[in-house]
């Protein structure tokens, strides 16, 4: 028989996780092409006896059909002159733009979620006026002077990214200025012919390190002498043939006296190996190309003031060489010293520096120098830290002779090769980050230095051009806030600037703050969330605000009137409301009427949620993290206030005048709304009642109302559309259910996740909508599934086609909507705001629910009734095959046909059905099958036993197919109520004629108490008197007898037998008297059956009490019977213990007409003919007779 299960094998692994099913789901049809395992979906298991049981359970359908106006049994059409009468398709794609959009709004959007488009950032407005004055003609003319005098007269080492050809720079400047080749040449030519700068060598002694310990204590005491030393006579051209020089020595000659200058001393840093002095000196350069710097480190063993010491050898005439000068300084100190002998106090030498000027860098030089020894014999260790810078002290410029510092020649000198290197025309220029060339950067780096200008005042100036130049050409802002990080790493260490130097700074902040808080008014616009570059600048302009806020309380004039920040939201607020006003007056201006603003206002509440899911997201974490703004609170409570007060407004304005145009708008503007109230609540610590959207929902319920009947109307026209385009096919080959099932599906789905969004606040309206709601998809789903029975009705049938495709369409449609319905139904529980009921259906949902599946499942199984239907001929066709078969055949053989039969019909069943409708198709089959079995049997008296062993094969073999190892039926509901029957009437057939008698007694003691209080009771007491062997049976007493007569009475009496006759043969049965005209007679009377104990212990062993009523002129009637088992009786399984006369308890026996019992038996005894079993024929024929007059 295992060839018969082949529809049952389980799916190829690759084709079950394609198709989604379990692994133990059966197949049908094959999966795919070359697969050889069938495929089957999975629903629920629903018993075919539900089918009768049904009928009487309260249906939802029946309820409407007896509601005013409904008397029809058609399916009631939608009203028309809602929304828009039609297929309902326009509704319905409108409700999924407006699910969508609430798709992206469930909960709070995580940072950076807007999709980021790498394009480039919105072009940021540029103002020439807001950059640098222009310069007169005559300021040109003196600046282009001064950067030639930097170039001509420049002094120091070039650096290698330094232009050193002299050409270069100068043509360069040409080009700058824009001047001509003759006006060039004669220019250079007057600033050959002025004087040259006085230079000055800046030298900032720092640190030393690693220095040799030459005290007992094992470290040293140092101090540094440091000068410049001259050129020596021979290596020194004659003076006239030098070119005159500005210094303060003029006319001075090099043998007169030293002023005190000459030679600077640090102090004495004691016990230290490693000091640090950090002190500045100022040289005179005479001769930049032979001047050197010469440095001495000596350890120090006196208190002589060596600063003294220098002093007195300055005024000393004649000396001869710098080095030998130095030494005689500090033998000087010696003897001018108190401290004792000079041999015990010369202080040692840790060594020494000499650093030509000319190799100076021009941009200065900051670094270690390994210091060298005196001669050969010196031994020396270890650094010395020093800053080297080349300045000028006098130019012969038309700039310096007017007093113009070099600050400002030099912010003048940036802002021209500024505007030269980067013009406002070149494309991309808002991602310049000041790379200037070469040649520039040679000339400011020139005239920084020569102008003595620090760190500071480079970046200041850096900073005070370029955010100009910003202003009126965009430059990238990292560059911006690398000159703010530039600017304040040297604030904190250099003195303060010049009070001009720090109000013009001051004027630059100023100036840039504004700018950057107007660019914030329009934040949307240059800096929107969608696009990364963008955001990216908005980041970089902050954090160049935020720089803003750390040089404000180092300024004496502060440049800002309040606290940056504040500054900031009060921009931000502006900026808000000005965008709010443009969409308001571009979409619904308020001198519309209000049913034309409706459009625009929803629009506008659209633009506001997706713009405040864009400042949560991406701006709130920027402004607060950089400048401590809430910017996301700032925006939300200033426009929902505005959309709220318009709102409102609104709905009081188009409540007299609703229609399903304006509830349409008013209920999509309600949701948006609603989102917004839900976005503030998610946010931790938020509460929505302080919202000036508090309550907003009163004045849209008469709008959400009207447009849920717009809802139901239009539900039921896109059914009707789907159902009227329904081929009744499969969608798609994995799919077992048409296209009208998935469009109902999704309709439900889709008002369910509507019921969700909507989250109606207040929960007793809540309950109204949704007890409605519920009611309204209950009626679409039935009408839905009307629509599938008359569609299917009016399709044609194939000839001799035993599985119908389209109804199995059809029962897969039903089980999918009954699904898809109850789900959407369970969605509609209580709202959050109902306290302890959040998730539980209202009782009348609850209630319309239940019915729905009720009537849902009675469908189902109307359908599958109907399906089944075309198989109960070729079943029966079967089944007397193998009653008709003979005996010499083998019963496989004579069941074979049958097998193939179902195997056949089944797989195709399997390839078009789920596993839920399989499973109601296979249990209507199976109790076809049992009662075609059970007829056959009936059908055929006086047969042999082996008919009925062939049959009891074949519902084993039944059995094992429908079971299919575990894969099918479950043996308990295979095995359970029909079968039972069957199997008892193939058991009893087998059996002998006592068999049959025995089992017809037992039959009558099971059945003692199924129906009480009908038929009456009877009062009985029995014992056994194991010393006469006899057994006593006193009837006592009936009640609530049957009333047989015409008078409503009867005349009982009670007949007292054995049974069965074939244990007691010799025994025969006694009455009672006859009580007349009662219902309840009293008899008391005791009656002896002489018969041994064991008779009484036999299987089936029973007292029969038969209640009849007596008539005088006709056949007595039959009023009930009732059997007491032997078995039980006192004295009968055990001794009688006291030996009384009357020993036991009464016993209630209820009164019953067995009339199955006895058709039972007749059937199986009646084609007998063995003289005891014709005799037992006759007397229950006699019983039947009696019971046919039953009321």
């Amino acid at each position: 028989m295992a060839s018969t299960t082949s529809y049952l094998k389980p799916p190829c692994r690759a084709c079950r996780d394609l198709a989604g099913h379990p692994a133990g789901v059966w197949t049908g049809a094959q999966c795919h092409p070359g697969c050889g395992s069938p495929t089957m979906s999975t629903l629920l298991d629903i018993k075919s006896s539900v089918l009768r049981q049904v009928q009487v359970c309260p249906s939802f359908r029946r309820r409407t059909e007896q509601e005013p106006g409904s008397a029809s049994a058609d399916p009631q059409e939608p009203a028309t002159g809602a929304w828009k009468p039609g297929d309902g398709v326009e509704f319905f794609a409108h409700m999924r733009l407006m699910l969508k959009k609430g798709e992206g709004r469930q909960g709070l959007p995580c940072p950076e979620v807007p999709l980021r488009s790498g394009s480039p950032a919105p072009p940021e407005p540029v103002d020439p006026s807001r950059g640098l004055r222009a310069l007169a003609p005559e300021e040109v003319d003196m600046l282009y002077e001064e950067a030639l005098y930097t170039v001509l007269y420049r002094a120091g080492t070039m650096g290698p990214d330094q232009v050193d050809d002299e050409e270069a720079l100068l043509s360069y400047l040409q080009q700058v200025f824009g001047t001509s080749t003759e006006e060039h040449t004669e220019a250079i030519e007057r600033v050959r012919k002025a004087k040259a700068p006085t230079y000055a060598l800046k030298v900032s002694v720092m640190r030393a390190k690693n220095l040799l310990a030459k005290d007992p204590n094992g470290f040293s005491d140092p101090y540094c002498m440091l000068g410049i030393l001259p050129a020596s006579d021979t290596t020194r051209e004659p003076r006239a043939q030098k070119e005159q020089r500005f210094g303060f020595r003029k006319g001075s000659k090099r043998g007169g006296p030293l002023p005190a200058k000459c030679i600077q001393v640090t102090e004495v840093k004691s016990s230290t190996l490693n000091p640090v002095w950090k002190e500045h000196f100022l040289f005179e350069i005479e001769d930049v190309s032979t001047d050197q710097l010469h440095l001495d480190i000596w350890d120090h063993d006196d208190d002589v003031s060596l600063v003294e010491a220098c002093r007195k050898l300055n005024e000393v005439i004649g000396l001869k060489g710098m080095g030998r000068y130095f030494k005689q300084i500090v033998k000087s100190a010696r003897a001018n010293g108190t401290a004792g002998p000079t041999e015990d106090h010369t202080d040692d030498f840790l060594g020494c520096l000499n650093i030509p000027v000319r190799e100076v860098p021009v941009a200065g030089v900051d670094r270690w120098f390994k210091l060298e020894p005196r001669s050969s014999a010196s031994r020396v260790e270890g650094d010395c830290h020093l800053v080297l810078k080349l300045i000028t002290t006098q130019r012969d410029t038309a700039m310096s002779q007017r007093g113009r510092s070099g600050f400002l020649s030099h912010l003048l000198l940036l802002s021209h090769l500024l505007r030269f290197e980067h013009p406002a025309e070149e494309p991309n220029s808002s991602s310049w980050r000041g790379e200037l060339s070469t040649p520039a950067a040679t000339i400011l780096c020139l005239h920084g230095a020569q102008s003595n200008l620090s760190p500071l005042q480079l970046a200041v100036l850096h900073w005070q051009v370029s955010s100009r130049h910003h202003q009126t050409c965009t430059l990238d802002y990292s560059y911006l806030l690398g000159l703010l990080d530039d600017m304040q790493a040297h604030w904190e260490e250099a003195p303060s600037l010049p009070q001009e130097q720090e109000e013009g700074l001051a004027d630059s902040f100023s100036a840039f703050s504004e700018f950057g808080l107007q660019l914030l008014r329009q934040l949307r616009d240059y800096f929107p969330a969608t696009n990364s570059t963008a955001v990216y600048r908005l980041e970089l302009l902050l954090k160049c605000l935020g720089k803003l806020q750390f040089f404000q309380p180092s300024f004496e004039i502060c440049p800002f009137e309040t606290e940056l920040n504040m500054d900031v939201a009060a921009a931000l607020k502006r900026g808000n409301r000005e965008w709010y006003d443009r969409i308001l007056n571009a979409r619904s201006p308020r001198e519309q009427p209000g049913p034309q603003r409706l459009p625009g206002l929803v629009v506008l509440a659209d633009a506001i949620y997706d713009d405040l899911q864009s400042c949560y997201s991406v701006y709130a974490s920027l402004f607060h993290s950089i400048l401590n703004v809430d910017v996301f609170t700032l925006t939300f409570r200033q426009l929902e206030r505005l959309v709220a007060e318009e709102a409102w407004v609104l709905t009081e304005e188009l409540s007299p005048k609703m229609t399903l145009e304006v509830a349409s708008g008013l209920f999509e503007l309600y949701l948006t709304l609603a989102d917004l109230q839900h976005f503030w609540d998610s946010i931790p610590g938020r509460d929505s009642r302080s919202l000036a959207l508090a309550g907003i929902h009163t004045p849209f319920l008469p709008a959400v109302k009207l447009w849920l009947q717009v809802l139901r109307d239009q539900a039921k026209w896109r059914l009707q559309g789907a159902v009227d385009v329904d081929t009744l096919e499969p969608v798609d080959p994995s799919s077992r259910h048409s296209s009208s099932a998935a469009t109902a599906g999704l309709c439900l789905s889709h008002i369910q996740e509507l019921w969700v969004r909507l989250a109606w606040p207040d929960p007793a309206q809540a309950q109204g909508l949704g007890t409605q709601l519920g009611q309204d998809m209950c009626e679409a789903t039935l009408f839905y599934t009307e629509l599938l029975r008359k569609k299917v009705d009016t399709q044609p049938g194939a000839a001799g086609e035993a599985v119908s495709e389209a109804l199995c369409v059809v029962l897969n449609n039903v089980e999918l909507v009954r699904k898809a319905a109850g789900q959407a139904l369970k969605g509609l529980a209580w709202p959050e705001g109902a306290p302890g009921l959040e998730g539980v259906l209202p009782r009348p949902l609850l209630s319309c629910t239940q019915a729905l599946d009720d009537d849902l499942q009675r469908e189902a199984h109307t359908v599958t009734a109907h399906l089944t239907s075309k198989m109960v001929g070729d079943i029966r066709k079967y089944v007397q095959h193998i009653s008709l078969s003979p005996d010499s055949i083998q019963n496989d053989e004579a069941v074979a046909p049958l097998m193939k039969y179902l195997d056949e019909k089944l797989a195709l069943l399997n390839s078009s059905l789920v596993k839920g409708n399989l499973s109601r198709v296979l249990e209507a089959l199976w109790e076809l099958l049992l009662q075609a079995i059970l007829q056959a049997l009936g059908a055929n008296r006086d047969v042999s036993a082996d008919f009925y062993s062939r049959f009891h094969f074949t519902l084993e073999a039944l059995v094992t197919f429908f079971h299919a190892e575990g894969q099918g039926l479950p043996l308990e509901s295979l095995r359970d109520g029909s079968y039972k029957r069957l199997k008892e009437e193939l058991r009893l057939h087998k059996c002998s004629t006592r068999e049959c008698i025995e089992q017809f007694y037992l039959d009558k003691l099971k059945q003692r108490t199924l129906e009480q209080n009908r038929f009456g009771r009877l009062s009985v007491r029995c014992h056994y008197e194991a010393a006469e062997q006899r057994l006593a049976v006193e009837v006592l007493h009936a009640a609530d007898l049957l009333p047989l007569d015409a008078n409503g009475l009867s005349d009982p009496f009670v007949i007292v037998e054995l049974g069965p006759p074939y244990l007691f043969p010799l025994v025969r049965s006694q009455r009672t008297q006859v009580k007349t005209r009662t219902l309840h007679p009293v008899y008391d009377e005791l009656f002896y059956f002489s018969v041994p104990a064991e008779a009484c212990r036999r299987r089936g062993a029973c007292v029969l009490f038969t209640v009849m009523d007596h008539d005088w002129l006709s056949t007595n009637d039959f009023a009930g019977e009732a059997a007491l088992g032997l078995g039980g009786v006192s004295g009968v399984a055990r001794p009688q213990v006291g030996g009384g006369a009357r020993a036991g308890q009464p016993v209630t026996l209820h009164l019953c007409r067995p009339r199955a019992q006895v058709r039972s038996a007749l059937r199986r005894l009646e084609g007998r003919t063995s003289k005891e079993a014709q005799e037992f024929v006759k007397k229950l024929k006699e019983l039947e007779k009696c019971m046919e007059a039953d009321p």
